[in-house]
């Protein structure tokens, strides 16, 4: 109430309320462990049709990515170092620490952090740190012709 003992009006709401990613989200991930050779990865990347993957521990926290992009880097090392091709695996050429979502985020921020960096993809993870999904830009993409058949 105002000094006039009347209640002032409530304002407008201007933040529009998103869908979470979860709805967008993919659920079922392959991953990958760190003692896992880089050979198995490859062949599950062709095999699944995928560009990459979590890796994660034995407690499901992720520990690392591993990209199409990591694995090409073998071929350049053994390549212009003369490294000899033996059984490497995923935590020598997965990018530690990789950056999360949380499942409470929801697309609109989603989208701003896809803008902010040259990722493809996201691990989805919940309170607990436990990965629960992947959210792709294709993912991404599919939310937004949603918003634009039910509010552009």
């Amino acid at each position: 109430m105002n000094f006039t003992g009347v209640s002032a009006p409530e304002p407008p709401k201007t933040v529009k309320e998103y869908r979470p990613i979860t709805e967008y989200m993919t659920r079922d991930v392959y991953t990958l462990s760190p003692d896992q050779s880089i050979s198995d990865a490859m062949d599950m990347f062709l095999e699944k049709k995928i560009s990459g993957a979590p890796v994660k521990d034995d407690k499901n926290k992720i520990v690392g990515i591993l990209s199409e992009i990591d694995c090409m880097k073998i071929m350049v090392d053994e390549a212009y170092f003369n490294l000899p091709h033996g059984r490497i695996s995923v935590s020598q050429y997965m990018s530690p620490n990789p950056q999360t979502l949380t499942d409470t985020m929801d697309v609109l921020d989603c989208a701003q952090k896809f803008l902010s960096t040259n990722f493809r993809r996201f691990p989805v993870v919940d309170v607990n740190d436990k990965l629960v999904g992947t959210i792709s830009r294709r993912d991404i993409l599919r939310a937004t012709r949603d918003m634009k058949t039910s509010t552009w």
